[in-house]
């Protein structure tokens, strides 16, 4: 009974504070895109997906800091924070703290897909493509094996069991989730469309699409926000690919013209 209460209890603050923030956030001066969070996945101890020839932290950084190198050039109006610049752990917690605490207006994650190591190599050679994510339950197929994959970095942290209270099977995470998905959904979704429509029409890459799946990083930024998986390492065409500086330029460039594009809108609204 008393953790009964004591979930309600946890519940109804973090109701109270979501939408304390959407509130506040629906005020800020002319819903102007000025701070965009590039977080490249994993790094330092934490490799990530390893394919044949390369490990995912050391590909998605080279794509992260170029998409921020186009903003900044770009965009000069626009502030980029980088969760990390060079071959360093960062907590999963650590990189939406970054975020919020630097009133950041959209977070993007930058990592590379990975089929599991027991798939045959008949299904590894063609499986490929990218797809981006936003915040969702729908923890079904390929979804959940993301999912379980990205939150994984959780237990290569010391306490982890202390810091973190991320269920997403709970009946509390429902509830935060349908909350989170209701306030910044729609535009997290519309950047995510905008990922994928550049893959697909201009950078050259298949896309899978846009998804949905309970993955922490998106559910702990107060801001719009996606996960863009860039293409599978366990493929080794495509691995091949993603280690090629001018493909990772087509697909930085990619990334960057679609927040371009999503700033463009948002700030159209006014």
């Amino acid at each position: 009974m008393r953790k009964i209460v004591k979930n309600i209890t946890m519940v109804s603050l973090l109701i109270a504070i979501t939408l304390l923030t959407s509130s506040s956030r629906k005020t800020k001066s002319d819903f102007q895109v000025k701070t965009v969070i590039i977080d490249a996945g994993h790094g330092g101890r934490d490799p990530g997906a390893l394919g044949s020839l390369s490990k995912e932290k050391d590909v998605v950084l080279s794509v992260s800091l170029k998409v921020g190198k186009y903003i900044e050039e770009h965009l000069p109006d626009v502030k980029v924070i980088y969760t990390r610049k060079t071959d360093v752990f960062i907590t999963l917690k650590g990189r939406p703290q970054i975020a919020n605490n630097n009133d950041g207006d959209v977070f993007i994650s930058i990592h590379a897909n990975s089929l599991p190591t027991e798939t045959s190599q008949a299904r590894k050679n063609s499986i490929y493509g990218t797809e981006t994510y936003v915040m969702g339950a729908q923890n079904t197929g390929r979804n959940l094996e993301v999912a379980k994959r990205e939150n994984s970095v959780i237990l290569l942290e010391e306490d982890y069991e202390k810091e973190y209270d991320f269920d997403p099977g709970s009946p509390e995470s429902a509830i935060l989730f349908s909350i989170t998905q209701s306030t910044f959904q729609d535009r997290s979704i519309l950047l995510a469309t905008n990922i994928e429509n550049q893959f697909s029409k201009r950078a050259g890459r298949r896309s899978l699409g846009v998804k949905q799946s309970s993955l922490y990083v998106l559910w702990s930024t107060a801001m719009p926000s996606v996960l863009v998986e860039i293409g599978f390492l366990s493929n080794p065409k495509e691995e091949k690919e993603l280690n090629d500086p001018s493909v990772q330029g087509n697909i930085a460039s990619g990334i960057f013209r679609a927040f371009r594009d999503y700033k463009n809108e948002i700030e159209s609204l006014n």
